[in-house]
């Protein structure tokens, strides 16, 4: 017999707090190390450009487990593979800490990120087998708004408590959380426990690989989401450097700037709403294009403008900038979150596996896209590229939203 309505209002509003601290916790240490890149090059004696590429050493390993674990999920129960996956983040997160030197850091990283792509992947999917379709647009922004918070805590508390505890300590302390969130999961899995595992069928799980990218609307989705993390997370790595070199301060304003890009994603949360109810997704993406493409300008036009003026004060027109780059982003990215899980409801944890795999290649390529882009023709020419490519990018996908979720294979 179906629940009341208000017993399935009360089992999403604990889902979100429930996964929405794991996203938190999970986060904190995702922005963490940006604003503190050149400092952790400095101890280590190694360049910042070398450094940067951390993020890639993350980004990697998530994209590339994501084919793994989307069926290990299927097939041994979501909820049991993010509480070991949210364990092993923490884990490797402290190994990151006692890194003796930058190899071992490098790999440190890369094992955090694999451990890591076992949990918001697999929360995604768990939202598309638990939440109904009609409340899951809310549901995924008001969890990615707890994702964000975390990101902001982690880039802002990163860039103002450096002077007083090394990155090390910063590192570690972000260990503490997601430890912590791992034994709250852990208590509800036996409490509420996943099904008997079944069998994990490579063949078969491939096979179902090949069924979902032959959709159209798929394909749409994994491209467009790709084309998000190349352009928009190539900055990150090389915000504190840039805005160091243009007069602008150092982690402190760039874990400011950080936190922007964070907290437009619970701006954009509290309006998500609003906006979707009056413009609806077509024009929702043409906004979420020209709010990117003016972020992007608006950075890319003030570097080199802050000599001379208080740091904080330089700051504030890349600060404005992230946050509309944030705006535009976060906008763009739910709608296609929410999009993968409606592509293929028969192996929703396969779709979105795919759709994270897709995501973190573009996310691991994007600092290296930037940093070339910056060696060869300079930042503000980087800056603009990467504007019109997420403007270009809005204006296609407001066609996209007009297609159907999904085809007769789904």
């Amino acid at each position: 017999m179906p629940a009341p309505p208000d017993d399935t209002a009360a089992r999403t509003r604990r889902l979100i707090l429930l996964y929405g601290l794991t996203a938190f916790s999970t986060s904190l240490s995702a922005r963490s190390l940006d604003p503190i890149l050149p400092e952790i090059a400095r101890d280590l004696a190694v360049s910042t450009d070398r450094i940067a590429l951390l993020a890639t050493a993350f980004a990697l390993p998530y994209a590339l487990i994501q084919p793994i674990l989307g069926p290990v999920g299927d097939a041994l129960g979501k909820r049991r593979i993010i509480v070991i996956a949210t364990i092993l983040t923490g884990l490797a997160l402290i190994a990151c800490a006692l890194s003796p030197g930058a190899g071992p850091l490098f790999v440190f990283r890369a094992l955090a990120g694999a451990a890591a792509g076992g949990v918001y992947p697999l929360i995604i999917a768990t939202f598309g087998d638990r939440v109904p379709v009609a409340q899951r647009p809310v549901a995924l922004s008001q969890l990615l708004a707890f994702s964000i918070i975390g990101q902001i805590g982690g880039g802002v508390l990163s860039g103002l408590v450096h002077g007083l505890v090394g990155w090390r300590e910063i590192i570690g302390l972000g260990a503490v959380p997601v430890l912590l969130v791992a034994a709250v999961l852990w208590a509800d899995l036996r409490r509420d426990p996943e099904p008997p595992a079944g069998r994990v069928d490579a063949v078969a799980a491939f096979r179902r690989y090949g069924e979902i990218v032959r959709l159209p609307m798929a394909r749409r989705v994994y491209a467009s989401v790709w084309a998000e993390g190349l352009l928009v997370f190539g900055l990150l790595p090389f915000l504190a450097a840039l805005m160091a070199s243009w007069g602008m301060g150092g982690p402190l304003e760039a874990g400011l700037a950080i936190g922007a890009f964070g907290l437009a994603g619970v701006g954009y949360a509290l309006v998500s709403r609003i906006m979707l109810a009056r413009l609806g997704l077509p024009a929702m993406m043409r906004v979420a294009g020209v709010l990117a493409g003016l972020g992007f300008a608006i950075v890319a036009l003030s570097g080199g403008r802050g000599a001379g003026a208080a740091p904080l004060l330089a700051a504030l027109p890349v600060i404005l900038g992230l946050f509309l780059v944030g705006m535009g982003y976060f906008t763009m990215h739910n709608a296609l979150q929410t999009r993968v899980t409606e592509v293929a409801p028969k192996a929703r944890g396969s779709a979105v596996a795919l759709h994270a795999f897709s995501f973190f290649v573009g996310q691991s390529l994007g600092p290296l896209l930037f940093g070339g882009l910056v060696t060869g023709l300079g930042a503000m020419v980087a800056l603009l590229a990467c504007g019109a490519a997420m403007l270009a990018l809005g204006l296609v996908l407001s066609r996209v939203m007009r297609m159907p979720a999904r085809g007769p294979a789904a």
